[in-house]
């Protein structure tokens, strides 16, 4: 059985280019070329059809840059396209990304008319300095604007906010929080702000909270967060019950997702050409979820791929002959399938079953033991017959988890 499929859509542009921002954006300098970059998604999907061919989509996720800057239309264009050349699910979740900054009530019903059911708002504050350090194009008005439209308008809301700013204390932190819950939404990320490499904040980087006090604005969220109904779920993730985003969770265990656009990542399970196809059959009778320890039903082949960076360089890529827009191709070896598993199933809090590392890795548990075991004796792990889970230090020292398993 394999796994589930998602779609990954990346819309490059944005209006300006925050300076802790390490995605693959490129700030708006003229219009923007909807329509031949619409073009070009079709055609990409075009090209990838053979490799997801048949299978049901259960999530589409628009990220970007700011996929707001698009038009109702263009994203009705979008999500139409979609459907029409893959099985997308009835009950598929739509999320698309927006900036309050871009916000408009018009556009947002647009946005929802065209399909989207999820929209996830990228506030980082409710704090007008911090939005200011921040390089945030809209101010705190404009970010309770926009967020109490969107509640108003779609199935389920996720918030964005960032923790640790420059110059942020403990009761400021506590009061974005307290401003998110206030508004009511299904979903919240509280993240913590990182100094990426190659941007103007590693650069010259801001005045930013200690570790300590990082440490204490990391605790408060959890606290306050689950105090108000909110799930732990993944380390920056907190949910309503019910509104988990399944994308995302379809990344966290390790499921397939094809990515679409300038500079978007994916990753498919393949069998070889000329397989049998009733080799996809779980052995031993059972129900498919959880195949035999040991086996490899399908796996002979999991792939990563990478699509060309910049916008124009990708356009013209996808309809070259040959289409040169795949930037890079990448088979998966066995420790790789190890550590990328446990890379996105040890975020979540509840852990994960063995038995479903070897349904999506194609390997049995044993090879992951030696990491597994070191984990476990320095007490970054918790281990049941079907649970692996970081412990408490183990959330809270989740790179130092992770890189046992490099």
């Amino acid at each position: 059985m394999q796994p589930p499929l998602s779609v990954y859509v990346h819309i490059p542009w944005c209006v300006r280019k925050c300076p802790y921002c390490d995605f693959n954006s490129h700030a708006q300098r003229e219009e923007i070329p909807e329509a031949r970059y619409l073009d070009a998604l079709t055609r990409d999907l075009e090209l990838a059809l053979p490799e997801v061919w048949g299978r049901e989509v259960t999530s589409i996720f628009i990220g970007g840059g700011t996929p707001s800057l698009f038009t109702p239309a263009g994203i009705d264009r979008l999500l139409t396209t979609l459907r029409t050349l893959l099985r997308v699910s009835p009950l598929a979740e739509i999320t698309l990304e927006a900036n309050p900054g871009t916000f408009e009530a018009a556009r947002f019903r647009g946005y929802r008319e065209a399909g989207v059911n999820r929209l996830s708002l990228g506030i980082q504050s409710f704090n007008p300095e911090h939005l200011k350090a921040l390089g945030r194009i809209h101010d705190d008005q404009e970010a309770r604007t926009a967020a109490e439209a969107a509640i108003g308008l779609f199935e389920t809301v996720n918030l964005d906010l960032m923790y640790a700013l420059p110059g942020q204390n403990l009761e400021q932190a506590r009061a974005d929080l307290e401003t998110a819950l206030a508004l009511g939404p299904a979903h919240l990320s509280a993240y913590h702000l990182t100094l990426e490499p190659n941007t103007p904040f590693a650069a010259a980087p801001p005045a930013l909270p200690d570790d300590d006090l990082s440490a204490d604005m990391q605790l408060q969220a959890e606290d306050l967060l689950v105090a108000a109904g909110y799930e732990h779920y993944e380390t920056s993730a907190f949910a309503r019950p019910g509104s988990r985003c399944r994308h995302n969770l379809n990344y966290w265990t390790f499921g397939d997702y094809l990515g679409l656009g300038a500079g978007a990542h994916g990753k498919l399970t393949s069998r070889s050409p000329g397989r049998p196809k009733n080799d996809l059959a779980p052995s031993g009778g059972g129900s498919g979820v959880f195949p035999e320890p040991g086996v490899n039903h399908f796996h002979d082949r999991i792939e990563r791929q990478a699509r060309l960076k910049h916008p124009k360089a990708y356009m013209d890529a996808v309809f070259a002959s040959p289409p040169g827009h795949i930037a890079e191709t990448r088979q998966l070896s066995r420790g790789d399938r190890v550590f990328e598993f446990m890379m996105n199933a040890l975020r979540l809090n509840q852990g994960f079953d063995p038995r479903l590392f070897e349904a999506r890795t194609g390997l049995s548990i044993a090879a992951a033991e030696a990491g597994l075991a070191e984990a476990q004796r320095r007490g970054l792990l918790l281990r049941e017959l079907h649970n692996v889970r970081p412990s408490e230090t183990g959330r809270r020292f989740l790179n130092e988890l992770l890189q046992i398993f490099l």
